[in-house]
């Protein structure tokens, strides 16, 4: 039986072709022949055994990865990944398999251009901590809401200073709640505030108009990687990315025909798949043979925690009233009992359901509604009766310890829900913790519907009258779980842009 050292360097793919490539020089003859890495790199999809390692070149060429447990690359194992092609946008992506009983991975990626081996870009380094089959302490942040609302890269005033703010916390990895870009927010190069300073947006071709072609899309996306505190959290933190409604357009569902001026093409089923195909491309996301579109999924983290990230957008029905007596659809049956049946299985002791949108916040559009909730305080209607199922199936299955985190309102809070201060009263008390914006306009605070019985805990938001606020405003917000891994107590506490602590709840796990 190998050792772990000797199994990293197995599975040496390429031969000579790819140890040359990796050993050439830093300079070739025809320097403009080097292909260069545009965004850095970024890790995903982490388990135990295997994670995603992505990044992106600026031309056609082939991705080589460098694997090692230790930052010195000691032992390492050389492997070759996929082409960046055109048909990508020169994105590529390589689900690194052999990683049993590592704590952490070191890689490092190049990109050789195709038919010339010396060709080779100058390297980018990233590390990866990695689940634990056994206890330990696990930190780890969530938050959503990037560059909306005309905030965009202004590098004078830092740039996107949360998501350094939340690298230095040192997580083992970080939940993008969605709304991961804003495609349907075009961006000024200036925005004159409140105190008279002026914003100073950076604007590419691609975020000077709403994005509409796939092209568009792609360079919503790669945008954001422009950003030098986005770029150090994802070469440092492995992410958990889901999507909500701008990465197409604001509060789109499937079948839906835009009324907006700023949009030639209106059909939105069209818009939200290749809205959906730039997604894929630029996020660090394990695509299954099976089911290649999918994003929801589930990833177990040790014996203390599993997350399940939830999709409420690809199944949902138009948004309306809300208040269908036979119900309406959120999530999607298929969804619902996938999603039942993982808790069910589920060994650990913390279950951390990662939604895309709140369950008790009443959120709308225009006249209709847009999440969960209707207002209406009394027993589940319209899309409340497909989270009614899912709350009751929890308790009658006796799975424990249930969490909720969520962002999209664009402030922080923490809510409590109990039966007894529901109409709906067949589910065991559980949190839900909002938080965001990373970098965007902050809002809020949303009325609360009454019927699964939450309690506001805590909240902050802007002050009454005030709405999209700038992120130079200090509203900014993502949330940080610590896992105790002896006691197992796991500790949710709601942070600001710059790391202050606003609220802090303990939270003790339930044995059955």
């Amino acid at each position: 039986m190998p050792t772990r050292r000797q199994v990293l360097g197995l599975g040496l793919q390429g031969g000579v072709a790819l140890g040359a490539a990796l050993a050439s020089p830093a300079i070739v003859l025809a320097e403009t022949r080097r292909p260069m890495i545009t965004s850095g790199v970024m890790s995903g999809d982490m388990l135990t055994d295997r994670a995603m390692i992505w990044s992106r070149a600026d031309r056609p060429s082939r991705m080589l990865l460098e694997i090692a447990d230790n930052p010195e690359f000691k032992g390492a194992r050389q492997l070759r990944g996929p082409d960046a092609m055109p048909v990508r946008d020169f994105t590529a992506k390589l689900d690194v398999t052999g990683l049993e009983g590592m704590d952490t991975l070191h890689y490092r990626v190049r990109f050789a251009a195709l038919g010339d081996h010396r060709a080779v870009s100058e390297p980018v380094t990233g590390r990866l901590p990695l689940p634990s089959s056994t206890k330990r302490n696990v930190r780890f942040v969530w938050s959503g809401d990037t560059a909306g609302q005309g905030w965009g890269i202004d590098e004078s005033r830092g740039g996107m200073t949360t998501y350094e703010t939340m690298r230095s916390q040192r997580p083992d990895f970080f939940i993008h709640s969605g709304d991961t870009i804003y495609a349907d927010g075009p961006l000024k190069e200036s925005v004159e505030l409140a105190d008279g300073s002026i914003w100073r947006n950076r604007v590419t071709p691609a975020k000077s108009k709403v994005a509409e072609t796939l092209d568009e899309y792609r360079g919503q996306h790669a945008y954001n990687l422009l950003d030098a505190n986005v770029r150090r959290l994802n070469a440092e933190v492995p992410m958990l990315a889901q999507w909500d409604d701008h990465e197409t357009v604001n509060n789109w569902y499937p079948g839906e025909v835009l009324d907006d001026p700023r949009y030639t093409e209106t059909n939105v089923s069209l818009l939200s798949a290749r809205a959906r195909q730039a997604f894929l491309e630029y996020m660090p996301l394990r695509q299954q043979p099976e089911a290649p579109q999918r994003i929801h999924r589930r990833f177990p983290y040790g014996p203390g925690l599993e997350v399940f990230m939830l999709d409420m957008r690809s199944f949902r029905g138009r948004n309306d009233g809300n208040r269908q007596q036979d119900g309406a659809t959120l999530l999607g049956r298929q969804q619902i009992d996938w999603l039942i049946d993982s808790l069910k299985r589920s060994t650990a002791t913390w279950k951390i359901i990662a939604s895309d949108m709140p369950i008790g916040l009443v959120v709308t559009d225009g006249d209709d509604f847009e999440a969960v909730a209707n207002g209406e305080p009394g027993q589940p209607l319209g899309r409340e009766k497909e989270i009614a199922r899912l709350l009751e199936a929890i308790r009658d299955h006796d799975v424990h310890n249930v969490v909720w985190l969520t962002a999209d309102v664009h402030y922080t809070a923490a809510h409590h829900y109990a039966p007894e201060r529901a109409a709906f009263k067949n589910f065991r008390p559980f949190w839900e913790f909002v938080s965001g914006p990373l970098h965007a306009g902050t809002f809020g605070p949303n009325d609360l519907d009454a019927t699964f019985g939450p309690e506001v805990v805590f909240q902050k938001a802007p002050p009454d009258g005030q709405a999209n606020l700038p992120p130079s405003a200090g509203y900014q917000f993502f949330g940080q779980v610590d896992l105790d891994g002896e006691s197992e107590i796991l500790t949710v506490t709601l942070k600001d842009a710059a790391g202050n602590a606003l609220h802090k709840q303990e939270l003790t796990p339930e044995r059955s």
